[in-house]
Order: C-alpha cells, then sequence, then structure tokens
C-alpha cells in the first residue's frame, strides 16, 4: 500500500498537539499524577472499510485533590481549554445511576473529554485525534496456485475445494473477507487460518486418503485414470 503523502505527518502533528493538552488538563486538575501512564504513541485502526483509517487515542484515571467538588474540576478544566482555543462544550450524564459532569473540547478535529462526579475523587479523561486515511486502497491481487493439473503431485489430485490454490479460496489468504457493515469480517471458511481448510495449502490430495464423500468429487477423473 502506498502512503498517502503527508498523512502520516499531519496525524502525528494532531497526536502531540492533543498529548500536550492532556499533560496540561492532567497536571492541573489532577496534580501528582504519573504521566508516564498517558499513552497515545501508536495509531490504530478504527474504520476498516478501504481505505483504512487511523486514529490516536488515549485515556487517563487521575485524583482529584481533596476538597475540590466535580463542579470546580469542570469549571476548571473548561477554562483551561477555552484559554487554549478550544471549542467547549459542558454537559452532564449518569454513569452506575451516579451523575457526573462532562467538559468536551474540540480543536483541529481533535477532541477531549474530562469527566467527574461528587460520588468519586476520580477525574477521567479520554482523548482522541480525528480519524486519517494514511495509505491509497490497493485492489487485493489472489496469490497463484502452488499446484496445477501439469505439476500436481504423482497419486494425487487437485484438491476440490480450492483446485491447487492451497490458500483459502474464500479469502484468498488474507484470513478476512469485506464487509459492508465493518468493512471486514473473519472468513467464514477458514476462520483466519489462511489456507484452504481441505489441503492444509498443499493444493492437492493424495488419491489413497480420499474419503468416499470425497472420492465423489473426482469419480469421473478416477474412472478415467482406470480405463488407461
Amino acid at each position: 500500500m502506498g502512503a498517502i503523502p503527508g498523512a502520516h505527518d499531519e496525524l502525528k502533528r494532531l497526536a502531540r498537539a492533543l498529548r500536550e493538552q492532556m499533560v496540561e488538563l492532567i497536571t492541573d486538575l489532577t496534580p501528582g499524577s504519573d504521566l508516564r501512564l498517558l499513552f497515545l504513541d501508536e495509531p490504530s485502526i478504527v474504520d476498516w472499510h478501504e481505505p483504512l483509517w487511523y486514529q490516536y487515542s488515549s485515556g487517563f484515571d487521575g485524583k482529584r485533590p481533596a476538597g475540590v467538588g466535580a463542579a470546580d474540576v469542570a469549571s476548571r478544566a473548561a477554562a483551561l481549554l477555552r484559554s487554549a482555543g478550544w471549542e467547549v462544550a459542558t454537559s452532564q450524564e449518569t454513569a452506575g445511576g451516579n451523575p457526573r459532569l462532562v467538559v468536551s473540547g474540540r480543536r483541529e478535529g481533535n477532541e477531549i473529554d474530562v469527566r467527574a462526579g461528587d460520588h468519586l475523587a476520580i477525574v477521567w479523561f479520554s482523548a482522541r485525534t480525528p480519524k486519517m486515511a494514511l495509505y491509497e486502497p490497493q485492489e487485493f491481487e489472489w496469490p497463484q496456485p502452488v499446484c496445477t493439473p501439469e505439476t500436481v503431485a504423482a497419486g494425487s489430485v487437485l484438491c476440490y475445494e480450492c483446485d491447487g490454490l492451497g490458500w483459502c479460496p474464500c479469502c484468498g489468504g488474507r484470513s478476512w473477507v469485506s464487509s459492508e457493515a465493518h468493512g471486514r469480517k473473519n472468513c467464514p471458511l477458514c476462520y483466519r487460518e489462511r489456507v484452504c481448510p481441505i489441503c492444509r495449502g498443499r493444493g492437492g490430495l493424495y488419491i489413497s486418503e480420499l474419503s468416499p464423500y470425497q472420492r465423489g468429487f473426482y469419480a469421473e477423473q478416477l474412472s478415467e485414470d482406470r480405463d488407461t
């Protein structure tokens, strides 16, 4: 797959800006937090449709200082984000039957949420960059068969399932097939094993090992072999 020019650099830039803002919020709202636990190092695939879409994301839990209420945390978080040029919205949600305040910030497609409730001395931080495609879509090329009628081993026949391909004839050895809903889903034939479930990658089957059921696929061919 060819990289989309500038896409990696732009997503990394957004991730750096996101991390810097997270560090400022965590340091201010939950002082003493171990920032080594803030991971925002590698993007993950968040949409498996072609082209694949990538996103950096992170979550962090910090301890609310004693004597500081959830409303104070939310007010301070909103002020910090606004001063840094973020669009800010405040809302309330219920988690486990307990209300908590949510401060949401958005800037250049980056998103940060800060959650705090008086029922727990925890402040929850979550952050994500925009989703971006990093690679050009590439049409899948089916692999060459591992054996053909001319190269199949003596005493063997081409596998009736894959016709000599060796790889799974459903997914072509990718372990997945396309899905309209999710982009990709596990191959329903090989269940991610990639090879043909009948010949296990050989492309051929030994005639002497065929079951009566399997011989039915080759009845005409085996009959011709006996006649000759």
